[in-house]
């Protein structure tokens, strides 16, 4: 059993982009603790292997295939999780895509596609958590998915930087508005992790990037799903209820802002 702080027994959680990475890492850990997770992405299959990893290991699980940057879809996920309690206790919007080009070869549609997703797409799922947790007067905790490309400049990382900055000021603005309803709001901002959306096409491309990165780091390594989902289990326990409106920086100390 986990510490009490961090039991989740009892609540319920929705989970975007669990179906691989961050999200089925942190859907699992969720579970782990507790918490019935619903598991909402557009990858069906990979939908179907992170429920099966959380039933093997004893959790809940339920699936919403789904497309984030559709508000929709993302209401319909949130009624359905709040459905059988009357009310949503976790929101981990995860769900997020990667883009590179030069600033000046950006087009219109790049950026268009990154905001729906990686800004948009948490934007609904915050919107549509905290009503349904006003509504029920419960309180709630909601997680947001920021980067450590919020602390730097980076090249080719226009469209995503913009996103998860958007992001990081949407968190700080919806910590301020719901917090008298008990609602806290806090954003993880992750360094180099190895996920499917960091991985190269070309092995050696792959090994020179990830060199770099642990060259970078005080810790001496790149990061793994894992250590950000204890990010999230966190930011949406008992543990962090005096917490709200902040960004965790877990990166190995690539980045070290005031």
């Amino acid at each position: 059993m986990p510490v009490k702080a961090y039991d989740l027994t009892g609540r319920t959680a929705l989970v975007t982009g669990a179906a691989s990475g961050i999200g089925r890492a942190s859907a699992a850990l969720l579970a782990e603790a507790g918490a019935t997770v619903h598991c909402a992405d557009r990858d069906a299959q990979g939908l179907h292997e992170t429920a099966a990893l959380v039933e093997e290991s004893g959790g809940t699980a339920h699936t919403h295939t789904l497309d984030v940057s559709d508000r929709t879809q993302i209401a319909e996920a949130v009624r359905a999780a709040a459905a059988p309690t009357g009310t949503l206790d976790i929101m981990a919007a995860i769900a997020g895509v990667m883009h590179n080009s030069p600033v000046l070869e950006t087009l219109d549609e790049d950026l268009d596609r990154v905001l729906a997703i990686n800004f948009k797409g948490v934007l609904y799922a915050c919107q549509e958590a905290a009503r349904t947790m006003i509504a029920a007067g419960t309180p709630g905790s909601i997680v947001t998915m920021a980067s450590g490309a919020v602390d730097t400049g980076g090249p080719g990382l226009l469209c995503y930087g913009a996103a998860k900055a958007a992001v990081v000021q949407l968190t700080k603005t919806l910590a301020t508005e719901v917090g008298r309803h008990g609602i806290r709001v806090n954003a993880v901002a992750p360094g180099w992790i190895r996920t499917p959306m960091t991985t190269r096409h070309d092995e050696s491309a792959q090994a020179h990037t990830e060199s770099l990165m642990v060259r970078m780091a005080p810790l001496g390594r790149v990061g793994e799903p894992e250590d950000i989902a204890h990010a999230v289990l966190h930011l949406a326990s008992d543990a962090a209820a005096f917490t709200t409106g902040q960004i965790l920086r877990p990166n190995g100390g690539v980045a070290m802002p005031w």
